[in-house]
């Protein structure tokens, strides 16, 4: 069974920073793609940050964060972490973590965390 984990919410004035981590764990044959989304009361869930880790490269970011939030990973602890800077109002939201992974091969599964609360406010 994987499981997804994140951690690090809470409340932030504007223009202040938080970090959000995310630990995958449980039987894992391989990780095809780990993401981030939010989502915001009355509102659909969006995608944040994004990498295939099939292709590598660099993450791919939502036009709303590009420029202030980075996700970063360390492989040998199969975390992945979004850090957020100059965090506006409009960042408030429940974070989720995403990752899509085979717990066996030629599987794929797409596993949720429970999410994160994230508060900007004055």
């Amino acid at each position: 069974q994987v499981q997804v984990v994140e951690s690090g919410g809470g409340s932030v004035q504007p223009g202040g920073s938080l970090t959000l981590s995310c630990a995958v764990s449980g039987t894992i044959f391989s990780t095809y793609a780990m993401s981030w989304y939010r989502q915001a009361p009355g509102r659909q869930r969006e995608l944040v940050a994004g990498i295939d880790l099939q292709i590598g490269g660099q993450p791919t970011y939502g036009a709303s964060v590009k420029g202030r939030f980075t996700m970063s990973r360390d492989d040998a602890k199969n975390t992945i972490y979004l850090q957020m800077n100059s965090l506006k109002s409009e960042d408030t939201a429940v974070y989720y973590c995403n990752a899509v992974v085979a717990g066996r091969p030629g599987t794929q599964d797409d596993v949720w965390g429970q999410g994160t609360q994230v508060t900007v406010s004055s």
